[in-house]
């Protein structure tokens, strides 16, 4: 049996949340021209990742009976708070987020912060580094990230298991990222239990990947990530950049904005990576 949507009421809901939301609250110029309070449908849309058309009907009231992972992709889009996210999944018929749409419902706070870095590499990073957003300069130097599923979305997983996923760092690194990885899974699933997904993620790397068992066996905690990031891109080639990391602790994510000092060669390869774009790296 379908669950009961109350379409008139999420219609009068999309509305008020897309007029409360202003163009500068995503990235967007305002322009001259435009006479909405808020945001236009189609940028909603977009932003939602959905076509025009399904957001009219669902804010007209005839629309279809929105999954749970459209309701998670609408929360998205809308900047909504996790209590606004909620009342959402109420009013399409779900009566709450699974755990898993929970931990990628990504913080408003987070997302203006991300709106403001379109021309800046940039991502936010799920608890086990599942990649939930990037910008377009994110995805010129480190690859499209957000389309992986199952294990393959966490990092940690896919850093042992595929060997692409170590392509775009300076070999003389990967060992002690390997260590970085392999102990903050060893934190992770200890915190959270040997229920939780992070467990089981360590039982599927222990099955999968004999460099992360002997890792794993070594029992070391404490390697940390350094702020400092060498890669190796198909385009420019090797570019060091600075990591900083703004975690929100009440989701368990990050964001992650990678710059370069001014006037420096990393600087200006940073630079030509935004005018190649994403097309150009996968080319590449």
């Amino acid at each position: 049996m379908e669950p009961s949507v109350d379409r008139a009421s999420l219609g009068a809901f999309l509305r008020a949340r897309r007029d409360a939301l202003q163009p500068e609250d995503v990235g967007l110029r305002r322009g001259s021209r435009r006479r909405a309070p808020g945001l236009r449908r189609e940028e909603v849309a977009e932003l939602c990742g959905m076509s025009c058309d399904y957001f009219a009907r669902l804010e007209r009231g005839d629309g279809p009976h929105p999954s749970q992972q459209m309701a998670a992709a609408i929360a998205r889009g809308l900047r909504l708070t996790p209590d606004e996210r909620d009342h959402l999944f109420l009013l399409c018929g779900h009566r709450a987020p699974h755990r898993h749409l929970r931990s990628e419902h990504v913080n408003p706070g987070l997302m203006r912060v991300l709106d403001r870095l379109q021309d800046t590499p940039a991502q936010v990073m799920g608890p086990l580094g599942e990649t939930l957003l990037q910008t377009p300069p994110a995805v010129a130097l480190l690859g499209e990230q957000t389309h992986y599923t199952g294990d393959d979305r966490s990092a940690p997983y896919r850093w042992f298991t595929d060997p692409i996923a170590r392509s775009r760092y300076l070999p003389d690194d990967h060992d002690h990222n390997s260590r970085v990885n392999v102990s903050l899974l060893r934190v992770a699933s200890a915190r959270e239990g040997a229920r939780s997904q992070a467990a089981l993620l360590v039982r599927s790397l222990l099955r999968s990947s004999a460099e992360f068992t002997s890792l794993w066996n070594q029992q070391e905690i404490g390697p940390e990530w350094n702020s400092a990031k060498r890669f190796v891109h198909p385009q420019v080639g090797r570019i060091d950049l600075f990591c900083q990391n703004l975690l929100d602790p009440d989701q368990s994510q990050s964001l992650l904005i990678f710059t370069a000092t001014p006037g420096t060669e990393n600087h200006d390869k940073l630079a030509l990576l935004n005018v190649l774009g994403t097309d150009s790296f996968a080319a590449g």
